[in-house]
């Protein structure tokens, strides 16, 4: 079982490959996605949909996980978040793979038992139960893991 996680942004996108492994996970990718301020929005649409393109070509994951859009402040921010995940189900499904959802309270519930967990609390469970690799510095890596455990936690009765 190959899982893609992915926490959705226009200027950096989190992106994180897990595999089952028995009853552990490994993790085979973990990164972002990032792309230039002064780049046309069109072109860094682009590089993400062709970043995340290439990661499923690559990797051929079982189901694709995406972090659901967190209310905000900024209505331009939102909007453009909103088209990237669009961007993300839609290579999903072109590539036959079912895509998840999940709020931020999910996930932070699934990793630390906790809906209101902060993004340190986040990295230490991830140290705890990824003894023996060495997590991402980015913190938008790290969600995007967290976003694949949820995935196999909350969605693994549709996986066969």
């Amino acid at each position: 079982m190959i899982i893609l996680g992915i926490d959705p942004g226009f200027d950096r996108l989190g992106y994180a490959v897990l595999q089952k492994n028995g009853s552990g996970f490994d993790i085979l990718i973990a990164g972002f996605i990032q792309t230039k301020s002064k780049d046309e929005y069109g072109a860094r649409i682009l590089e993400i949909g062709a970043g995340v393109s290439n990661i499923i070509k690559n990797y051929k994951p079982d189901a694709v996980a995406v972090e659901k859009l967190f209310l905000t402040q900024n209505q331009k921010t939102a909007l453009r978040v909103s088209e990237i995940k669009g961007i993300i189900m839609y290579l999903a499904a072109a590539a036959q793979i079912p895509c998840y959802e999940f709020t931020p309270l999910e996930i932070k519930l699934t990793v630390c038992g906790y809906g209101k967990a902060d993004k340190k609390q986040v990295r230490d469970m991830l140290k705890l139960i990824f003894k023996n690799a060495v997590l991402p510095k980015n913190d938008d890596a790290c969600d995007a893991i967290a976003v694949s455990l949820t995935a196999f936690y909350l969605a693994r009765r549709d996986f066969k």
